[in-house]
């Protein structure tokens, strides 16, 4: 049964994202508060104190779309890495109704010298690491209890750049009718010395906050993704 109702919640969570995503053009400073509410907006004014710009850890999660719109109308712009869409038509339309509220998109093939000049001027960056990825561009590191190949781009920045990881997600919360924009506190990171060693203690660090999260609102998370589809040498396909 609650298989049966999270499930359920997945489907009507993308059927609110669809929804939302139309709406993006309607929203204004004046009417997103209607929307979107903060929730520990206290760690994004820490994360920002700190000067070194920040790092957004966030996921396909709630209204994945409307949240970093939501906080560019708050005043609060940033800039976020995509993936281009295979269809050049969609594509233009999804990045043209993204940049409206003032985000720039980062086309992930050619990030990362804009995402370094951007935190090096105190700016901040939204990276979704809640995706499979190949061997080559992740580490397995646990998620569920299962070892999940994870992109270590947050952690590298990070270790090299000294921004701050500031977990962010969109929440819808069904009693308020409303979205809460949740700011997690900023991950505290490894530094040894020891720079790979760091980079993986600190990507599954970034995936402990967002298993809790999902564990939180599990009908929130796009479970549909095959999460775990790249497995460790040797390893039985999952799927």
């Amino acid at each position: 049964m609650q298989r049966f109702q999270i499930v359920r919640g997945v489907f009507s969570n993308l059927g609110r994202l669809l929804a939302e995503f139309c709406q993006l053009p309607k929203l204004t400073a004046d009417n997103i508060s209607q929307v979107v509410i903060y929730d520990g907006f206290e760690n994004f004014a820490e994360a920002e104190r700190r000067g070194r710009g920040v790092l957004f850890l966030t996921a396909h999660f709630g209204a994945w779309e409307l949240c970093p719109s939501a906080h560019a109308l708050y005043g609060h712009p940033l800039k976020f890495v995509v993936r281009p869409i295979d269809n050049p038509y969609i594509d233009r339309l999804i990045n043209r109704y993204r940049m409206l509220s003032g985000n720039q998109i980062i086309e992930k093939k050619s990030s990362l010298k804009e995402i370094l000049t951007t935190l090096k001027n105190g700016g901040a960056i939204g990276i979704l690491i809640d995706q499979n990825t190949t061997r080559d561009a992740g580490v397995f590191v646990p998620f569920f209890g299962i070892p999940a190949c994870t992109t270590t781009s947050l952690a590298t920045i990070a270790s090299r750049t000294g921004a701050t990881i500031l977990p962010g997600v969109l929440i819808w919360d069904k009693a308020l009718r409303k979205h809460r924009l949740r700011f997690e506190p900023p991950v505290e990171l490894l530094e040894s010395g020891d720079r790979q060693r760091d980079v993986i203690e600190n990507t599954a660090r970034c995936n402990r906050v967002l298993e809790e999260l999902v564990r939180r609102h599990p009908d929130q998370w796009l479970w549909v993704h095959r999460r775990w589809k790249t497995r460790p040498e040797g390893e039985e396909e999952l799927y």
